[in-house]
């Protein structure tokens, strides 16, 4: 894969509960976040877009957010190399695109779960689309020339972005 594009998926956490007194980190997903996250898992196996590796907040609405992606791609999902990265949880954009930039070459596709507004703004970083709706569940699809290591601003393109439908 080393000199062809790659695929991005950057993925904002499904719908999550909000509870006080609980640690932002461990809120989890309502009922409609479970289906709406579902949704979003189908919507990449309809496409196609398999993810070889997965950089995951370590939230805990994020690693629920992909428990109910790779249900819905089935097993195709165990062949993915998934890690849940403490860092993602509060990282800014230069941070997630540092992460993306070292995705290993053997990857074609790789999914990012993230949090709001890190993860819009690294898909408006490498487009140039400011005008993107980027609800929970949203998943933006980036297709970048050559390898991750040379991801920047501007070089990406938005090959789709998909969001749940109403509540």
């Amino acid at each position: 894969m080393s000199g062809k594009g790659r695929v991005l998926l950057v993925l904002r956490h499904a719908k999550a509960v909000h509870e006080p007194g609980l640690r932002d980190e461990d809120r989890g997903l309502t009922k409609r976040g479970l289906r709406d996250a579902a949704a979003a898992g189908e919507a990449i196996r309809e496409a196609g877009l398999i993810p070889d590796r997965v950089l995951c907040s370590a939230a805990l609405r994020t690693r629920q957010t992909w428990q109910q992606v790779g249900t819905a791609l089935g097993p195709a999902a165990g062949q993915a190399k998934v890690s849940y990265e403490p860092g993602l949880y509060d990282a800014g954009a230069d941070a997630l695109l540092e992460a993306v930039r070292h995705g290993p070459d053997t990857a074609g596709t790789m999914l990012l779960v993230g949090h709001n507004p890190a993860s819009q703004e690294l898909v408006v970083d490498l487009t140039g689309r400011r005008d993107l709706p980027f609800p929970t569940s949203a998943l933006a699809v980036v297709r970048l020339p050559g390898r991750w290591a040379d991801a920047g601003p501007g070089g990406g393109e938005l090959a789709r972005i998909w969001t749940p439908g109403p509540a």
